[in-house]
């Protein structure tokens, strides 16, 4: 399979909103609040989507998964990333999360629900515990969640 990242494009968002719609189911099993679940429709807006960079992860020339946050001189913030469960295990996430390392400029961060099966694959890359918090679910604040902030920092010299 190969995989390539390039930049979202608004033909994209079909895509985009089918993966988030049923890798969100996923997220929110494992951290016991399927309850919580809306669709990218219900929530991208609110959550700030579109405010930073966003780029899409294409296997075979399909669009496969996706990526976004904010990249700065002193690191970065990845504050969305999805895979199309069809396709999990198949080095999508890795080529996503690999692609916005390597255009940060240092430390970057992102949070995990607890229960969440991702969190292993972000330790996995590198990425460390730094911090747990309970308060209300990004995108459905009517719920209370536990997330964990794990960082990265690149490797030194």
């Amino acid at each position: 399979m190969s995989v390539s990242i390039r930049p979202y494009e608004s033909r994209d968002w079909d895509d985009i909103r089918r993966i988030h719609d049923a890798a969100r189911l996923d997220e929110l099993r494992g951290a016991g609040l399927l309850d919580a679940y809306l669709d990218l429709a219900a929530t991208y807006e609110n959550e700030g989507l579109f405010d930073d960079e966003v780029w899409v992860a294409q296997a075979d020339g399909e669009v496969a998964g996706f990526i976004a946050g904010s990249v700065g001189p002193d690191g970065g913030e990845i504050t969305w990333i999805y895979v199309d469960p069809d396709l999990y295990r198949r080095g999508i996430g890795r080529a996503l999360v690999e692609h916005f390392l390597a255009r940060s400029g240092g430390r970057v961060e992102l949070e995990v629900l607890d229960g969440n099966a991702a969190r292993d694959f972000y330790e996995a890359l590198g990425f460390m515990l730094e911090s747990t918090t309970t308060g209300k679910l990004a995108g459905n604040e009517s719920f209370t969640a536990t997330g964990h902030t794990l960082v990265w920092t690149p490797p030194q010299l």
